[in-house]
């Protein structure tokens, strides 16, 4: 908005002509989104508990409950004050007739509305299950259909929407995945949604892995969008995606903003509707910029997650015993004797490992 609002002022004052340059109002929107949730984290948080939507530690099944049995009451659904942040920096900073942008911000809102039912039902209805698993799948499968479908049928949008790019080559695994492309960004999205959200156990965990990977999402979609440096980089060059650069740069900034109040001991926990609304919004962010397969370098720690639960239900199921002692990894790194904030700490520090592998990724190739 303020896009359209100041640089047509240059002409009056030479100042404004910063406007135009993403990188400055990549960083605006980041300090924009920062403010935006710390001023409104205090009031949230307030509603929050005024409605009694406080997380349950449950008992029954629960072997670290004795650990975390302090956080019972903490309210959840915090992801609205993410979500919330993000979009209205978006709509300060970034270009809001940008197709790229349209969609990000469509998928947070979509995602996160799943994420505000699912929270809902289970802390005000008390049902532990929430959302039913078909409903939930459904909903986040009916969106990556959506976005694949979009892309193919705008090539202008996403002239390279069918290539599946693999990090280290120079050209395309797989040049055109015709109409399987949709059912490939459906993948992409549900996976990287349900990833953050098996994540998201530990005050500070997830958000701060999320902020990590969106800030290298951030430098993606710049040098994506910038002829030049893809022309260095031998990348796609993606007309437009640069803008997103912006957004990505909101979520960083609504990221920390809200870690200001889920570091240990969490004020808040973001609950599904920030891990839905976040993972599948990374997750779309490399669907636009033909990053997908480096998503699993970036977010190394969301497919180790991911991955450890996926091989102890399936060691269980087929030999009766686990690999680890309780999945997710960070709840088995928990049963080793880590504290909470040693497991945190630790798993930030992978997710920046992570992160600077794939941002090299883009050189080597």
């Amino acid at each position: 908005m303020l896009y359209y609002l100041l640089y047509p002022l240059r002409e009056q004052f030479f100042g404004f002509n910063v406007v135009r340059y993403i990188t400055f109002r990549a960083a605006a929107a980041a300090v924009t989104a920062f403010l935006v949730s710390i001023v409104a984290g205090p009031p949230v948080i307030r509603r929050m508990r005024a409605l009694g939507v406080g997380g349950k530690v449950r008992r029954d099944w629960f072997p670290l409950h004795d650990r975390h049995r302090g956080k019972d009451g903490t309210p959840t659904m915090g992801g609205v004050l993410v979500i919330l942040a993000v979009i209205v920096s978006s709509l300060l900073w970034a270009d809001i007739l940008n197709r790229f942008v349209l969609l990000l911000l469509l998928s947070l809102v979509w995602l996160g509305a799943i994420g505000f039912v699912d929270d809902w039902l289970k802390v005000r209805k008390g049902d532990p299950r929430g959302m039913r698993a078909k409903v939930k799948f459904t909903g986040q499968v009916a969106l990556g259909l959506f976005v694949g479908a979009y892309l193919l049928l705008h090539p202008e949008t996403a002239p390279f929407a069918g290539e599946v790019a693999v990090p280290f080559y120079k050209q395309p695994i797989i040049a055109d995945l015709g109409v399987f492309y949709a059912l490939f960004a459906a993948l992409v999205i549900v996976g990287s949604s349900n990833a953050v959200n098996l994540t998201d156990g530990l005050d500070g965990l997830a958000i701060g892995c999320v902020i990590i990977a969106a800030l290298a999402y951030s430098v993606m979609t710049y040098v994506s969008g910038h002829a030049v440096f893809a022309r260095y980089l031998q990348i796609r060059y993606i007309p437009g995606s640069g803008e997103l650069a912006v957004t990505c740069a909101a979520i960083v900034g609504a990221g920390l903003g809200f870690l200001w109040y889920n570091a240990h001991p969490a004020e808040i926990f973001m609950g599904d509707t920030g891990s839905l609304a976040l993972g599948g919004a990374v997750g779309l962010t490399a669907l636009l910029i033909k990053k997908e397969i480096a998503l699993l370098l970036v977010g190394g720690v969301f497919v180790m997650e991911a991955v450890s639960v996926i091989l102890q239900v399936a060691s269980f199921k087929l030999t009766g015993r686990r690999i680890f002692l309780m999945a997710p990894l960070h709840h088995h790194c928990e049963m080793k004797g880590w504290s909470e904030t040693k497991v945190t700490v630790r798993f930030w520090i992978m997710a920046l490992i992570f992160s600077l592998v794939g941002l090299g990724a883009l050189k080597l190739q």
